[in-house]
């Protein structure tokens, strides 16, 4: 930069770019460190020497043995407080080795004979035996009531299909998806010529409806004679059927609800 008091012209610089001064402070301080540091190591190595390690004594054994007095004493006195010793019974040194007990089995009755008794004469009873001997007491048995009677499941058909003569049904089993006793079951058929049912219709209900759709496809089954006057302007013949149920029903099984309820 320019000195001050001086006013810069055109050619004069902004900035001194001379070569920067030599400074001494920045080596001197170097070289002081340098002889601080070395007098630190100097000293501390005078008054703090180096540690040396000791090494842990070797391990070492002792025996205790009766070849001194202490070690016959010691051994003498571990003898006798020994626990299993004192609970023990000691046998004296001197006495003799014991021999085990065989004993001989010898049963009771070899040495001790019962004296047996002599039988009485038979002296036989010549009094008149009773009418009434005593004797148990004949207890009543509980008739048990004898199995009710199995009644079949029935068809039957309206006075006026009796003209038509004996339908041919087909056999059945029905089977109920309740517990309770179903109702009588009426349907209203409707017959062709040949004796054929067309229709069927569910007039009364059993209050069940698998009882219903079984009873309707019986009768769907079931046969007519041919009517005997075919040119006869009635096409159906219209009867009534019904049915009456037996106690034959398969029922079903009962859950543990409905067996306890009231």
């Amino acid at each position: 930069m320019t000195p001050a008091g001086v006013q810069p012209t055109e050619y004069t610089p902004i900035f001194d770019w001379g070569p920067p001064r030599r400074r001494i402070s920045f080596f001197t301080f170097l070289a002081a460190s340098l002889v601080l540091h070395a007098l630190c190591f100097y000293i501390f190595q005078i008054v703090y020497p180096l540690t040396v390690a000791l090494l842990p004594p070797p391990a070492r054994i002792n025996l205790i043995t009766a070849d001194s007095e202490q070690g016959r004493l010691l051994l003498r006195w571990v003898e006798a407080e020994d626990p299993a010793l004192s609970s023990t019974t000691q046998r004296p040194a001197e006495a003799e080795p014991a021999i085990p007990f065989n004993p001989r089995h010898i049963p009771s009755y070899l040495l001790h004979r019962p004296a047996l008794k002599q039988l009485p004469n038979y002296r036989p009873d010549l009094r008149i035996p009773s009418a009434e001997p005593p004797g148990p007491v004949a207890l009543p048995r509980p008739t048990t009531p004898s199995p009710a009677g199995v009644t079949a499941t029935s068809l039957s058909f309206a006075d006026k299909a009796d003209a038509l003569g004996a339908p041919k049904i087909p056999p059945f089993h029905f089977t109920a998806s309740r517990q309770d006793p179903p109702s009588a079951a009426q349907f209203r058929v409707g017959l062709n010529a040949r004796g054929v049912v067309r229709y069927c219709f569910l007039e009364n209900s059993s209050g069940d409806p698998a009882l219903d759709e079984q009873a309707r496809r019986v009768l769907l089954l079931t046969r007519f004679p041919e009517i005997r006057n075919p040119k006869s302007e009635i096409e159906n013949f219209w009867t009534t059927a019904a049915f009456q149920w037996g106690n034959d029903l398969i029922l079903p099984a009962s859950t543990p609800a409905e067996s306890t309820a009231p």
